[in-house]
């Protein structure tokens, strides 16, 4: 069976992270914390989202400040997002996987229904088997999505074979969990000293993770 890409879609294809800090900067500010610059988010992100901001404040947040800081996020995302272009390289890459004879797809933890037609409008849906966004409320578990993923794409994929390349922690833990191979992209919002202590490969380009996703299905 071909060897299977599951894609990562902010911050791995989609190079988000000048919004993704701005719009960051806009929440932080709702709960009366400065600005940070790039490098320092890198540094001190962390997901499960809560315990980020738990350990910004010293305590979680309340409803009101929960409810505060995701308008603000969302808000300022949508002004700065459309500034934002892909990965350098990534339709080279998707193109050139398919080109080998091997499938790929993608999925995300940002919202399904503003998910697609982003892909979309980069003329990229049918470069995968498969597209998922999320489709619940915000701070759910990737492992799950990832399961429900691998499951739809049936017997087309085998999650042995099957790597996710992704920016995060979280990434790595899903894929484990699934039974499933990971490569860590560090020009997202992880830094490498944060990505690898979880113990699989970290690379500082996608075209670095795709030629590792062929080695470590061989």
């Amino acid at each position: 069976m071909r060897t299977h890409i599951v894609w990562d879609w902010n911050g791995t294809l989609f190079h988000d992270m000048e919004a993704v800090l701005g719009a960051s900067n806009a929440a932080f500010a709702t709960i009366g914390v400065g600005p940070m610059s790039m490098q320092e988010y890198r540094e001190r992100y962390e997901i499960p989202i809560p315990r980020f901001y738990e350990r910004l404040l010293g305590r979680m947040p309340s409803e009101e400040e929960w409810r505060g800081l995701d308008v603000a996020f969302h808000e300022r995302y949508r002004q700065l997002s459309p500034a934002c272009d892909l990965t350098e390289g990534v339709r080279e890459l998707l193109d050139g996987w398919e080109s080998a004879g091997n499938s790929q797809s993608l999925l995300s933890m940002y919202e399904h229904e503003k998910l697609v037609p982003l892909v979309d409008a980069f003329g990229l849906t049918g470069r995968f088997l498969r597209v998922d966004g999320r489709s619940g409320p915000a701070g759910g578990k990737k492992a799950e999505s990832l399961v429900r993923h691998l499951a739809g794409l049936g017997e087309r994929v085998d999650p042995a074979r099957t790597v996710l390349i992704g920016d995060a922690a979280d990434d790595a833990l899903a894929a484990l969990a699934a039974g499933a191979h990971a490569v860590l992209y560090t020009g997202g919002s992880h830094t490498r000293e944060k990505l690898e202590p979880i113990g699989v490969p970290v690379v500082d380009s996608l075209a670095e993770a795709v030629e590792l996703a062929g080695r470590l299905t061989g």
